[in-house]
This record gives C-alpha cells, sequence and structure tokens, in this order.
C-alpha cells in the first residue's frame, strides 16, 4: 500500500463546485491523506519541518490546484520554495525525496483543445507544468502526466460526477500500487491512462 499526500491549494474553495466534488470522500480512501493549504496556513507562514516530516511519510506527491493564470495559486509556490530545501529535498545531500512519485491534479475553466499551439493558450498543459516537472526532477522523484479536468464552468451534474469516479479510481489503484510508471508516462494525461485501462 503506498500513501498519497494530496496538497491542495485552492484560495476561494468556497466557490469551486469542481473541487468540492473531487475532494468529497477521498480520504476515505486507504492511504490518502488531504492536506489544505490554505486552510491550514491562512497567514502564510508555513511550518517546514512539519511539512517535511508530511512528505516523508508518503510515497506520492500530488500538487492538487485551481489553474490559475497558467499556473499554481500562491501558497503552493511559497510551500516549494519553503519546503523543497537545498540539502534536504536537492542538492549533493538532498535526497529526501528520492523515488517518491509526484505529479499535478488540475481544474481549468478552458476546454483541452483550446490548449495546443495556434490555438486560445497558445500551449499545452504539459508545457505549462514544466516548473512542476523540474521541481520534481530536481528533487530526484519520478514526475507523471497531470491529472485534469478541462471546461469546469459548464460541466454539467452527470460530468462532474463522472469525474469524481475517475480521481477516486486513480487514487485507489496509485496507493494499491496497480500501475507501471512507464505505461503512464506515455499518456498526456492521467485522464488518458485510465480510460486506456477501462
Amino acid at each position: 500500500m503506498k500513501k498519497i499526500l494530496i496538497l491542495f491549494s485552492h484560495p476561494r474553495f468556497e466557490k469551486s463546485r469542481i473541487n468540492r466534488v473531487l475532494l468529497e470522500g477521498i480520504d476515505q480512501i486507504e492511504g490518502v491523506r488531504i492536506h489544505d493549504l490554505y486552510e491550514e496556513y491562512p497567514d502564510f507562514i508555513i511550518n517546514a519541518d512539519r511539512e517535511k516530516e508530511f512528505l516523508e511519510g508518503h510515497q506520492i506527491i500530488v500538487w492538487h490546484f485551481p489553474f490559475y493564470t497558467y499556473s499554481a495559486p500562491a501558497l503552493l509556490k511559497q510551500w516549494m520554495d519553503i519546503v523543497l530545501e537545498y540539502g534536504w529535498a536537492h542538492g549533493s545531500k538532498g535526497n529526501a525525496l528520492k523515488d517518491k512519485i509526484a505529479f499535478v491534479t488540475l481544474t481549468a475553466g478552458g476546454t483541452r483543445e483550446s490548449y495546443a499551439a495556434n490555438q486560445h493558450n497558445q500551449f499545452t498543459v504539459r508545457e505549462f507544468l514544466r516548473p512542476f516537472e523540474q521541481a520534481a526532477n530536481l528533487c530526484q522523484m519520478k514526475y507523471l502526466p497531470p491529472f485534469a479536468v478541462h471546461g469546469t464552468h459548464r460541466l454539467t451534474p452527470q460530468q462532474l460526477a463522472a469525474y469524481s469516479d475517475l480521481y477516486r479510481r486513480l487514487l485507489t489503484k496509485l496507493a494499491a500500487g496497480e500501475f507501471d510508471i512507464a505505461s503512464i508516462c506515455r499518456c498526456e494525461y492521467l485522464n488518458d491512462w485510465l480510460s486506456n485501462k477501462g
């Protein structure tokens, strides 16, 4: 059983339909822990030692956030700057996160098709997430494709429920160790890997 730490960062969680649905009940999946950064640190004063203990106790790290202006909310960036320290997470003696798995879960108002060259957003989601990928690489972590929910403002209740079920299935499979990293990394999104798995 692999332990999963979801680092949830949403400054307006009370207004988010999709994130409420995604998170509902997933902490009941064995091995899954939701860590709400805005709830924990409303003053932005992050307890780095406590965060490091959380990271050390989990094998899979999920950066979960709304895709605001092509990146993560400010508190998650601050968390990365303070917690992923040289000498602990990276550097010649920094190997505390080596071989742990990391990926991004994001929710975006734009459609998947709009994230492409010559489209409205000009770049793919994977390209916008390069800083997360490189942070994981720097820390010697295994970086997976993102789990993404697009078109959040237009989703029907049935579509919301389908995404919720997909996210639950993803976390259940990862916690149970039912995955092959090489096959996952051939997919653009974790959503695609789940769909291919059936």
